[in-house]
């Protein structure tokens, strides 16, 4: 011990040089803490294709709500002496068989079949994250009736559920609106169900359960956020699937009632003159086309900015940009 202090006593003071602390923060390149919602953020920022399916629906729903008001002819006035017209600078979508106006009944149908879209999508799922909620909570006698109820309606093809419907209560949006949510909340109340098991003895649950917090407010504020991005998904696919519904069904005559129309009906409507005037029926169907695309592929890249393990790849990648770069940038200041 003391020959250890003594070969240090010999060691002149000039030898030790104080650490310049600005060169160690400056090397030092630590990893910023990002939440989930800004690592989704920040990888939905450099999505162009996301980023496209947003602007290109946002206008679609502009064009349904301003463009009828916009127009100088409504959607239900007929004029024999102008029936199928072809496309003109007076009419930029033509006529139908009995005058209309293609180009106003476009958007007032885009109105009325993003509304169903959205309201048949949204209706049905939040109807299933409750009752698949209490299925998973709850467990034994109220989870096995619930999910038999599930397994029989399930069992049923979904046109019976459609047709039923519509025939009882009539044609229009609010039958098929009706329909869909009976034919569709199954589905989602199995999916939440299995990931309310799948969080329900995990360690958070189960210190927020013995702090005494009640059930609704462990769903609801531990659980459903680590769900919510499967859900987004989810939801953001279903409004072109009952959109596209009920385009199927106004084939087969169990569409919107008139003079009401949507993109689904213009498109049956049309395509009885498709050989004649092709018009009619490939501007709405164009549209439509559109507008499912456009969902489809948001949905397809939120599922890429919501998953875990792309968004951690993602994560990691961009630090690792940064580091090389501020690694140049200090090799640059060095040499200089």
């Amino acid at each position: 011990m003391s020959t250890a202090m003594n070969k240090n006593d010999e060691i002149p003071v000039s030898e030790f040089v104080p650490a310049d602390r600005s060169k160690i923060d400056m090397e030092q390149i630590v990893r910023p803490s990002v939440s989930y919602w800004q690592g989704v953020w920040r990888k939905f920022r450099e999505d162009r294709l996301g980023q496209f399916c947003v602007i290109l629906i946002l206008a679609v729903i502009l064009m349904a709500l301003f463009a009828p008001m916009l127009s100088p002819y409504r959607y239900d006035t007929t004029s024999l002496l102008e029936s199928n017209l072809s496309p003109s600078a007076q009419h930029w979508f033509g006529t139908d068989s009995v005058g209309r106006d293609i180009w106003t009944r476009v958007w007032v149908g885009a109105r009325v079949s993003l509304a169903v879209g959205f309201i048949g999508a949204i209706i049905p799922f939040a109807f299933g994250m409750v009752i698949g909620s209490i299925s998973g909570w709850c467990g034994g006698w109220v989870d096995m009736i619930i999910m038999r109820i599930i397994d029989v309606g399930l069992c049923i093809p979904s046109m019976i559920y459609l047709i039923l419907v519509i025939v009882y209560f009539g044609g229009g949006a609010q039958s098929i609106i009706l329909a869909l949510a009976i034919m569709n909340w199954m589905g989602p109340a199995r999916g939440y169900r299995g990931r309310i098991l799948q969080f329900r003895n995990r360690e958070f649950t189960l210190a927020a359960e013995t702090l005494g917090a009640s059930s609704g407010r462990i769903i609801f504020r531990h659980i459903l956020p680590n769900v919510l991005g499967n859900m987004i998904v989810s939801l953001t696919s279903s409004v072109p699937a009952a959109m596209f519904i009920e385009a199927s069904l106004a084939f087969i005559g169990l569409g919107i009632a008139p003079p009401m129309t949507s993109l689904g009906q213009l498109a049956a409507d049309g395509a009885n003159l498709y050989r004649i005037h092709f018009y009619q029926f490939i501007l709405p169907s164009s549209v439509l086309a559109l507008i499912i695309f456009a969902f489809f592929m948001l949905g397809n890249c939120l599922r890429d900015d919501l998953d875990p393990q792309l968004r951690e790849e993602f994560s990691t990648r961009a630090w690792r940009k940064k580091r090389r770069q501020a690694e140049e940038s200090m090799k640059k200041e060095v040499a200089e």
